[in-house]
């Protein structure tokens, strides 16, 4: 999962540096860790990496991985903090790349239609047509780098950058569960019917959240997703 944190209770410890990682205290119990450099999959290889180191310290109650990010919370407030800090920095230091094996999800997406509120405005901003934005979308290949933000929506890495598309300075008040959005350099999967500030280019039927299941979320960090164009009516 993702934690949303509260930017008033987080404290930057250590400042980040082209080669140096970022690191804040959240509260009095937990840091978040944030990679250098671009959002990209090395980054977040090292993240998968630094999460299996920690998993092992007996101090905390709980780790985090995020996109490109790692919250690190502890059991009781650390004695040192500054010493806390360090060795979480030695432990990015010395993280070797490792990659999670996961499985390949495809989605069958219907693009365009009544629910493709957005594709219009992408498709201004990027210059192309809605056919060249439904292709340069369904014919990428992405990773699921974490979970977060509603149960079962996963953050997906791999979006072209010439659809590209900032989120919304106003969201949208009741979007459709099930709406395929980007959200700047992130393409997902609506879980809920609600408020929701990224962008909708179509919509996708499948079920990827079933609480009753004993793996209740389809997607999982380091699976591979495909959409399918199944229907396009632009």
């Amino acid at each position: 999962m993702i934690v949303t944190t509260n930017r008033h209770a987080q404290r930057e410890i250590v400042p980040a540096t082209q080669s140096r990682a970022r690191v804040s205290a959240i509260g009095a119990k937990a840091f978040l860790l944030e990679a250098p450099g671009d959002f990209d999959l090395a980054a977040q290889r090292r993240i998968w990496a630094l999460s299996r180191t920690v998993k092992g310290w007996a101090e905390l109650a709980e780790d985090i991985p995020g996109m490109t990010n790692l919250l690190a919370i502890f059991k009781q407030t650390p004695e040192d903090p500054d010493a806390a800090v360090a060795r979480l920095l030695e432990a990015w230091e010395n993280a070797q790349s490792i990659d999670l094996e996961g499985k390949t999800i495809e989605i069958p997406v219907h693009y365009g239609g009544e629910h493709a509120t957005d594709l219009p405005a992408l498709c201004d901003l990027s210059g192309l047509s809605d056919h060249e934005v439904v292709r340069l979308h369904h014919e990428a290949t992405y990773r699921v780098f974490a979970l977060g933000s509603a149960p079962g929506f996963g953050y997906l890495h791999g979006l072209d950058p010439r659809i590209y598309m900032p989120r919304k300075t106003v969201p949208s008040l009741k979007m459709a569960k099930g709406c395929v959005t980007i959200g700047g350099m992130q393409t997902g999967v609506a879980m809920l019917t609600g408020p929701n500030g990224w962008n909708s280019i179509g919509f996708a039927t499948l079920e990827m959240f079933d609480p009753a299941s004993p793996n209740p979320a389809m997607m999982a960090p380091g699976d591979t997703v495909r959409f399918l164009p199944a229907r396009i009516e632009l």
